[in-house]
This record gives C-alpha cells, sequence and structure tokens, in this order.
C-alpha cells in the first residue's frame, strides 16, 4: 500500500522547484518623487490656469499652417506673417486658390519660407483631396500632410481638438533634460517620458506650462531662478537660486505678442 505521506511529500517538493520568473518594472526616468512632480504642476496650475499657445489662428486649418510655419521661426515673426494671410485664405480651398506663389510673398520674412509655402500648398490640396477639406483628428493621419511632423501634430491635436499630448519644441526639450524631470537624447523619448510621469490631471496643460516656463524664466542663455516658482524643488545643477518666487497668478496672455 503506497504510503500517503510519501505522495504529499512528492507533490509538495514538485510544487517548490517551479519558479515564476517576472519581469522586472521599468523605473520611469526623472528626478523627482510623486509628491514633488504633483507640486511642480500645481503651482504652474496657479500662476498660469488656462494657459494657451500663442500662435495666433482661427480653426483648426490655420492652426496646422501656424505650427508647420513655426519651425525655425519665432510664434510673434510667424504671427505676423499669418495676419494678413489668414485673413484671405483661412480654409485649403481658399489656400489653393491663393497659390504657392503668393504664399511665399506672405511669408517671406520667416525662416525656410520657399519649402514652407510649397508644403502649405500641398497639406491644402491633401486636405481637399483625402479629408473634405478638414483636419483629421488622429496623429496618424495628421503627420501624413506635407511639412506635419509629430510635434505639429500634437500641438493640433492638443490646440484644436481638446486631447493630452506633449508637443516637444526646443524649450520643453531644454527643461526636460535641465531640470531632469524626463531627461531623453531625442525628443521622441523626452515626450514618451512626459507622458508618464506628468501627473495625468496635470497632462492637458502640461505642454503649455512647460513650454511658458522655458520662454520666460527657464531661459536657454541664462536660467532666471530669482522668478521661478518651483525654485526649491528643482534639481537642476545650473540653478542660481533656492528661493522660490511668489505664487501668484500671473497676468492673462497676450497671444500674438509674445516675447521670444
Amino acid at each position: 500500500m503506497a504510503n500517503p505521506k510519501l505522495k504529499s511529500v512528492i507533490k509538495s517538493s514538485q510544487k517548490s522547484s517551479v519558479i515564476v520568473r517576472r519581469k522586472p518594472v521599468a523605473a520611469v526616468k526623472t528626478a523627482y518623487s510623486l509628491a514633488e512632480r504633483e507640486e511642480i504642476f500645481h503651482r504652474f496650475s496657479i500662476q498660469r490656469p488656462e494657459p494657451r499657445g500663442e500662435l495666433e489662428h482661427t480653426n483648426p486649418f490655420t492652426l496646422v499652417v501656424a505650427v508647420a510655419l513655426s519651425a525655425q521661426a519665432t510664434d510673434a515673426g510667424v504671427n505676423k506673417v499669418t495676419r494678413a494671410l489668414f485673413k484671405i485664405a483661412d480654409t485649403p480651398q481658399k489656400m489653393l486658390n491663393l497659390g504657392e506663389e503668393k504664399v511665399r510673398e506672405h511669408i517671406k520674412t520667416i525662416g525656410l519660407y520657399r519649402n514652407k509655402a510649397k508644403n502649405v500648398i500641398a497639406l491644402s490640396q491633401m486636405l481637399v483631396d483625402e479629408f473634405g477639406g478638414k483636419v483629421p483628428e488622429t496623429r496618424e493621419e495628421l503627420v501624413r500632410l506635407p511639412g506635419v511632423g509629430r510635434k505639429t501634430a500634437n500641438v493640433v491635436l492638443s490646440m484644436a481638438f481638446g486631447q493630452a499630448t506633449m508637443a516637444v519644441d526646443t524649450h520643453i526639450f531644454r527643461i526636460a533634460n535641465r531640470i531632469r524631470l524626463a531627461p531623453g537624447k531625442t525628443p521622441d523619448e523626452v515626450e514618451d517620458r512626459l507622458m508618464k510621469v506628468v501627473p495625468k490631471h496635470y497632462l492637458y496643460h502640461a505642454h503649455h506650462w512647460l513650454i511658458l516656463h522655458g520662454r520666460y524664466t527657464c531661459k536657454a542663455r541664462r536660467p532666471e531662478c530669482e522668478r521661478c516658482v518651483i525654485a526649491d524643488i528643482c534639481k537642476s545643477p545650473e540653478k542660481s537660486s533656492d528661493i522660490p518666487a511668489p505664487l501668484v497668478e500671473l497676468p492673462p496672455q497676450v497671444i500674438g505678442e509674445a516675447v521670444e
């Protein structure tokens, strides 16, 4: 007769030899704890409750064009040329009617204007031919438009369609690395990490807060730490002050007159 105790020992021994290996959860690369990140964006939300992009536009189409024109150009410079342009061409069909040569004349004061004029006409043609003259609402479709990259698509998705995206421009790329919030070697890497480290309830406005912080406070040549509301939290090796600026709501933004 088999010994029941022996069977129990054998089964127990067989079970104990099975080792379940789980993949380790990759840590989010940031120098800040969740509580610190909450505080950073809480302060930004008090300083600028309703941040906005500083490119003038009247509809999703003019926004696509303005953002595409802003590559290697300042928002203020783009606004100066688009005011007159958008008065006569605020739809894809009107832009096509205007023609590449006249578009070129309107935007000739900004960098790469010849190629940009060509792209504006080409994207207008695609919108008419493939999208019924309407700007698509997905990133996959937007990046198919000539002159529209991932950053432009993210701006349009956020500002025109209310989606929480992270449009990594030069300001955000610098800030994310300088203060070690979401360091990365490429804009895509920084975007991916910011989408993970920014608290979800602050994500919709986060890219505007970071852009404006980089444009007006944490400037490229010299960060103005004495004017920074997160100076005490900031972990940048470049910072010159640990005393945060007074946390007060700033005056409303004047769109179209941004100082770069």
